[in-house]
């Protein structure tokens, strides 16, 4: 994912409220969310260049969601995937299934958070490799930092903030707010090493690129009574949505 927002015990009603877009080449082949074939009770989309995915769900109530981290650089292309620690959470095997700071380094930059049987835990390797145990609230981020206030991440849990406030009943709402094409003011802008103008072009919460931007827009959420539902929107290079699915599951109480 390139930004989302997450709120963490702060409904009665949905303990589990995430809102995020997937930006990236659009010529960068990738599976739709579906549920796995040698991991049924897991669901999630899968990069079919890399392996592994950026945002999932498993039924025995795991979740994992990444971002890659700008300003260090080009990415080190004989690391590992950084969708292999997602795919690894969410079937609860291989080396970084339960992933902690020493295991963070020997990925390129990158920000993951992870729901395991109750606990929610964010782990970064930039600047320095870190974990912590989220507490109850409402987060947000991007491509920096946990909560950096990059003006999309704040929009975007501004979003899903009033969403909850109102007592939102109806998930797919949360889909129009990903659809933001909103841009902050130059000043507002963070400094991640690029152009001015492709700091510009990355500002908005949904990116429309011929080249790269937002391949999907997702939405998980997860009700007291452990039902949950998962909705993909898909688009192709003009912005133009080419596919949708919606996945029902639950997680144990």
């Amino acid at each position: 994912m390139c930004v989302l927002a997450i709120a963490l015990g702060v409904h009665p009603r949905w303990p589990v409220v995430l809102a995020g877009n997937r930006d990236e080449r659009h010529d960068r082949a990738a599976a739709p969310l579906a549920r796995w074939r040698d991991s049924p009770k897991v669901l999630g989309g899968l990069d079919l260049v890399s392996g592994g995915s950026w945002l999932g769900v498993s039924e025995e109530g795991r979740l994992a969601v990444v971002t890659n981290v700008r300003g260090f650089g080009p990415p080190d292309p004989a690391r590992p995937s950084r969708g292999l620690l997602v795919s690894d959470v969410l079937t609860g095997e291989g080396r970084y299934a339960r992933p902690g700071p020493s295991d963070a380094e020997a990925f390129n930059p990158m920000n993951l958070i992870t729901i395991d049987k109750g606990e929610a835990a964010y782990l970064a390797n930039r600047p320095a490799a870190r974990r912590m145990v989220l507490r109850p609230g409402l987060y947000g981020m991007a491509n920096g930092g946990l909560d950096d206030g990059w003006p999309k991440t704040d929009r975007l849990k501004a979003f899903v903030g009033r969403w909850l406030d109102e007592a939102g009943d109806d998930p797919a709402r949360l889909l129009a707010a990903l659809g933001d094409e909103a841009r902050p003011k130059d000043e507002l802008l963070p400094a991640t090493g690029l152009t001015l103008d492709q700091e510009r072009n990355g500002s908005a919460i949904f990116i429309r690129g011929p080249v790269y931007g937002t391949r999907c827009s997702s939405v998980v959420v997860i009700g007291a009574d452990g039902d949950g539902r998962f909705i993909e929107r898909r688009f192709d290079e003009d912005g133009r949505t080419i596919g949708e699915t919606t996945l029902s599951f639950n997680w144990p109480r």
